[in-house]
């Protein structure tokens, strides 16, 4: 039985491999431990589409119950972000979401929630890591303990309208599409659509719940969203798709015409659509996103923090607080006034709400920023799926030693996470191994994607892959 590994957002592994019940329990247990020597007493558990997820969430939920914990499990399939909002709703102690997130389907994981409502902070991860095995998991008896069904569907709605122009998105009237991608995202936008009352048609794609996300990665990236590109072939601004992960924390977009709208621009989009609606505050991005935020950022008159890869450092820096948005590459976006947490529903809502606002299309309100910040973005990246961990970290000790890339010379190496090459001021690469797989991800940045793919085509070569 191998180790288990905490990653950027929690344990992840292979379903009946690494990832089994007995190997979750172990887990629930460490977790039911920090919660008790921190003087807890309730705990809450969601889960998303993935094979067994119910079954691992209430094996989850047991053991925290068997603790003396009052645990509340979700009635049915819940996105991390309700799940997250539930911890905030109950005034819980922290939570649990059986998720792999956007991993291949033949993964699962395991997600720890603060009292905050967002992803556990790096000090909360070490303290459960910690525990692992210093008690054997504690056994449910029916009969001595319970677990409290929870479904806060209404009540999340009812937050997002106060975060969000209702007015304005009930004057907006058009097409909106959804791809769930399977996952658990299915069937919240067109739900709170119709809460709220709004005009637009939301039309949903892979909305119905499938363990193996319509056999693709439930991530939202280009080669993952074949279907919904030719499906947006033939609509016309300022019509979008959103796109949201396997348990709907990230966002991705199809603009009309079946264009691929980044989370760069995205992000950007929604920095600057929440300073239009009067909102201030630090920006907090991760060392793979776009130079586009720092710059607009400046234009500002915002302060920029940039941290490690992985959602946790963001929610460190929500928690001190005066944060305005925090995000990652991976489409992982929070903002002011909701959770300390990543959120495609509510980012989804508020890119349409921008696009009411403006009366511009997404891919519009982006080349004002273009202009503004006066810098061009193409951006794209490689994931390398390599035969074993060893192999990922010998390629990562050739990266350390920087060569010429697209007759570009390398000015600036930067090792926060990963090993950055900045390639004069307009471009970058960067080198990151993954925390939970045998993958390494190549990730550039550059004026046109042309020379993009020229980079990540010499930076692959470079490290004799």
């Amino acid at each position: 039985m191998r180790g288990i590994r905490f990653g950027t957002d929690g344990w992840r592994d292979v379903i009946a491999d690494n990832y089994t019940f007995k190997n979750v329990r172990r887990v629930a247990q460490a977790y039911a431990d920090y919660l008790k020597d921190a003087g807890a007493d309730q705990v809450v558990v969601g889960f998303d589409t993935r094979f067994l997820s119910d079954r691992f969430a209430r094996a989850a939920a047991e053991v925290l119950a068997a603790n003396g914990l009052l645990a509340r499990l979700a009635k049915r399939v819940t996105p991390t972000p309700v799940t997250s909002f539930a911890v905030k709703y109950f005034g819980a102690d922290g939570g649990v979401m059986i998720t792999a997130s956007h991993n291949p389907p033949e993964y699962n994981g395991f997600k720890l929630k603060g009292a905050y409502g967002g992803s556990a902070t790096p000090k909360i991860v070490a303290e459960v890591e910690a525990r692992l095995d210093k008690n054997p998991p504690a056994t449910f008896e029916p009969n001595q303990h319970a677990l409290e069904p929870f479904d806060v569907r209404t009540p999340y709605y009812e937050h997002l309208m106060g975060l969000l122009d209702l007015e304005a998105l009930k004057s907006h009237e058009g097409v909106l599409y959804h791809d769930a991608m399977g996952g658990a995202g299915g069937g919240w936008i067109s739900g709170f659509a119709k809460k709220a009352k709004l005009k637009i048609e939301v039309r949903e794609l892979h909305a119905v719940p499938h363990p193996l996300f319509y056999g693709v990665n439930p991530e939202p990236i280009p080669k993952n969203l074949t279907t919904l590109m030719a499906v947006m072939q033939n609509e016309a601004d300022p019509t979008f798709a959103a796109v949201t992960d396997g348990d709907a924390d990230r966002i991705g977009a199809v603009l009309a015409g079946g264009r691929y709208f980044n989370s760069h621009q995205i992000f950007a989009v929604l920095l600057k659509h929440l300073v239009r609606k009067g909102l201030k505050g630090r920006v907090i991005k991760t060392f793979s996103v776009s130079k586009v935020i720092d710059l607009l950022a400046a234009k500002l008159g915002l302060e920029v923090l940039t941290t490690p890869v992985g959602f946790k450092y963001i929610t460190d820096e929500f928690l001190k607080g005066d944060v305005l948005i925090g995000g990652e590459e991976s489409g992982g976006i929070g903002v002011a006034g909701h959770l300390p947490e990543r959120d495609g529903i509510l980012n989804a809502l508020l890119l349409l709400e921008s696009v009411a606002v403006t009366g511009k299309s997404l891919a519009e309100q982006f080349a004002e920023i273009e202009a503004e910040v006066g810098y061009k973005h193409a951006f794209d990246r490689l994931d390398l799926r390599l035969v074993d961990n060893a192999a990922k970290d010998a390629a990562m000790a050739r990266a350390k030693d920087p060569v010429p890339l697209a007759g570009r010379q390398v000015t600036e190496v930067e090792t926060l996470d990963g090993v950055k090459w900045h390639l004069g001021e307009d471009a970058w690469v960067l080198f990151r191994p993954s925390g939970t797989e045998p993958v390494l991800r190549i990730y550039a940045e550059g004026p046109t994607a042309e020379e993009v793919a020229k980079i990540l085509a010499e930076a692959k070569k470079a490290i004799g892959l």
